[in-house]
């Protein structure tokens, strides 16, 4: 099972993973995260970063999900990548955690793949719902 860590601004992180358990009912195993703030030093998080990474790895690997490319939590996920081994991928949402947390029993690549058309996809304009409206709020 490939392990996923978020590492994301402020509670976004424990927040996807809350709202992830929800609608699997349970707390996915090996998922983690770390919540980077205005105060923190991101040099000082990277050791705590690869502590985790080490726990979450059975073996086949970690992904790393961060909020936002070129922010903290995306340059601190940059020091981590070991390309096949642990991968980062920045734009995390709950559609892509969910799509990864469905699909981390394949391979890392099979994975990454999923993760990003899930996040991609789970982005759409909700078209409107056309209910029968009373004449008078119509103004008619």
């Amino acid at each position: 099972m490939i392990g996923i860590l978020i590492i994301s601004h402020g509670t976004l992180g424990e927040s996807l993973i809350h709202c992830a358990s929800h609608m699997l009912n349970k707390r996915p195993p090996r998922l983690r995260q770390i919540g980077v703030t205005a105060q923190d030093d991101p040099v000082q998080l990277v050791p705590q970063a690869r502590k985790m990474i080490k726990e979450l790895d059975e073996g086949d690997g970690v992904l790393v999900l961060t909020d936002m490319y070129g922010g903290s939590p995306s340059n601190i996920a940059a020091k981590l990548v070991l390309p096949g081994k642990i991968e980062s991928v920045a734009g995390v949402n709950l559609p892509m955690l969910i799509r990864a947390l469905t699909y981390r029993d394949k391979s890392l690549q099979m994975m990454i793949t999923k993760a990003i058309s899930g996040g991609c996809e789970g982005v759409l304009r909700v078209p409107p719902v056309f209910t029968t409206v009373p004449h008078a709020a119509t103004g008619s």
